[in-house]
């Protein structure tokens, strides 16, 4: 373990947190607001930042960089395909949500069906949050770290027992950083170290490229030009783990899910302090997708140069980086994905107890008769954070039995949560009679479907494609449903604007731009391109 290493990790952790504590140590924390969603106030680039960041995680990066490593570069098309769902959420959903001034998405489905939809979705976020998002980010992180410092091997540990012990200090480390700082802290950190993401991705290629060609990075280029040329490929066929029809059908409905409804996601935006901000942090955000491959994709492309044969390919990624890099540089890469495990999982903890206070505890004392003050609610929020995080430390080091590949489990196992309240969400956004008994309806028809089909029934259909038809299924039972018991007065949206939610005059010339550019990286990594 190189001293140089360490104390390059340490300065440039160090200088995100100190700018990240002066940047919010004037902010009120001590209101459910101004912890949850920072007093409404984030300029575009906290919002791109923390939209961007949020999302690229070490479970991204790690999982990615697997799967073009065993695979090849298909996997790219969940990062690059969700600027067209970005895109539509900014234009269509991202103003009705600010319009009517919600702080949790299932506040819009309370709005349009009723309270009891609202507190079913709450519940299915939280049990996504605690068993997927955070014990997976936890899981990656720390077989980042260990990939880069060599704990086990250095302190003469097992493999099992060093992860153990790296979840429990991240998890630790994370769930203190959330409850002090709230989401401004996460927002600020999230736009610092998506300027060193961006920076990153562009330096570590290039190591790579210069260690695959012995010194000579044009060499190595070259090299990853001309053999090997499959793993270039974009384009998927039945046999990839994403063939390219896919993107046609379950994976648009999941990147619209996630970018639309998904809560630690939208609770980015929700803090925007007008809609303009919140169209052009969106517009920074897709573009910061549109560049990730360099640090998401590539690193796995020169990995298959450098390692033949891994018995874990989930180590490419931090196995690579520990090889070409320097020792300054191995700490500033490490820095960077120790700060995404991070925000991510930071993100994660503060939409758990968003939900859990706004949507669960305080209906339920109210109910009662209670009027809880803020400082009391706080205080429980804090505590509700500590228990989810100890859930999650306990449920991470289990994901190493993952089978198909560590980034396919995490999609897979996202099924089960993120298209059903996607379904219901639409109908609502689309008809203005359908019942709040079809959304729940719908919920329990689609989950039940999709774990008979993924449990029960080998129905060899690839898992997004199943997704798709659960989704056509499911919403022809809601409009029947509609159809058959209409709700006795229409739906009418209510205003209730707490932002001026006057729209980005010029986004629909970036929306153009940015499709093209789309495109572009298809066509690139295509066999009409660099795979030919």
């Amino acid at each position: 373990m190189n001293v140089l290493t360490i104390a390059s990790f340490f300065f440039f952790t160090g200088i995100v947190a100190i700018i990240s504590w002066r940047k919010v140590r004037r902010q009120k924390t001590d209101t459910l607001n101004g912890l949850f969603l920072a007093n409404r106030s984030l300029g575009f680039l906290f919002v791109g930042g923390g939209l961007l960041f949020t999302n690229i995680n070490t479970a991204t990066i790690i999982g990615e960089n697997e799967l073009t490593y065993t695979n090849n570069m298909t996997v790219m098309a969940w990062g690059v395909t969700s600027v067209f769902a970005m895109l539509l959420v900014s234009e269509f959903i991202m103003p009705i949500y600010l319009r009517t001034g919600i702080s949790t998405t299932p506040d819009y489905l309370e709005a349009r069906y009723d309270r009891t939809t609202k507190k079913i979705v709450s519940v299915i976020f939280l049990v996504s949050y605690i068993i997927n998002l955070l014990p997976t980010v936890l899981y990656s992180g720390a077989v980042a770290f260990n990939g880069l410092f060599h704990f086990s091997e250095r302190f003469r540990t097992s493999y099992w027992t060093t992860i153990w012990i790296l979840i429990w200090v991240m998890g630790a480390i994370g769930c203190l950083y959330s409850i002090l700082g709230g989401l401004k802290a996460i927002a600020v950190s999230d736009t610092l170290l998506g300027l060193g993401l961006f920076a990153g991705g562009l330096a570590l290629p290039f190591l790579g490229l210069k260690y695959l060609g012995d010194g000579d990075a044009a060499q190595g280029l070259h090299i990853l030009l001309s053999s090997d040329t499959s793993h270039l490929n974009s384009i998927g066929t039945a046999a990839d783990p994403i063939p390219f029809s896919t993107l046609f059908t379950g994976m648009l409905l999941v990147n619209l899910y996630y970018w639309g409804t998904e809560q630690y996601i939208v609770q980015q935006v929700l803090a925007s302090k007008d809609l303009v901000s919140c169209q052009k942090g969106i517009a920074v955000a897709a573009l910061g997708k549109l560049i990730s491959p360099l640090l998401l994709n590539v690193p796995g492309l020169i990995a298959v140069h450098l390692f033949r044969h891994l018995p874990n390919a989930t180590e490419a990624f931090p196995k690579m980086i520990s090889l070409v890099s320097p020792p300054f540089i191995s700490g500033y890469i490490a820095a960077i994905i120790f700060g995404a495990a991070f925000t991510t999982f930071n993100a994660g903890l503060n939409s758990s107890s968003t939900l859990f206070i706004l949507n669960i505890y305080k209906p339920w004392l109210e109910k009662k008769g209670q009027q809880p003050p803020e400082a009391a609610l706080i205080r429980t929020a804090k505590r509700f954070e500590i228990a989810v995080c100890l859930v999650a430390m306990c449920i991470a080091p289990f994901i190493i039995f993952a089978k198909k590949g560590f980034y396919t489990y995490i999609q897979t196992v996202n099924g089960f949560f993120n298209v059903p309240v996607f379904t219901i969400l639409f109908i609502g956004f689309v008809t203005k009679k359908v019942p709040p008994i079809a959304a729940k309806t719908g919920l329990i028809f689609f989950i039940t479907a999709y774990a008979s089909l993924q449990l029960l029934v080998d129905t060899q259909i690839h898992f997004l494609h199943l997704l798709f038809i659960l989704f056509i299924l499911t919403s022809a039972l809601m409009l029947a449903i509609g159809r058959l018991y209409p709700m006795a007065t229409p739906y009418r949206q209510k205003v209730n604007n707490l932002v001026d939610i006057q729209p980005w005059k010029h986004r629909h010339v970036y929306a153009v731009i940015l499709l093209i550019l789309m495109l572009l990286l298809f066509l690139i990594f295509s066999r009409a391109g660099l795979a030919r």
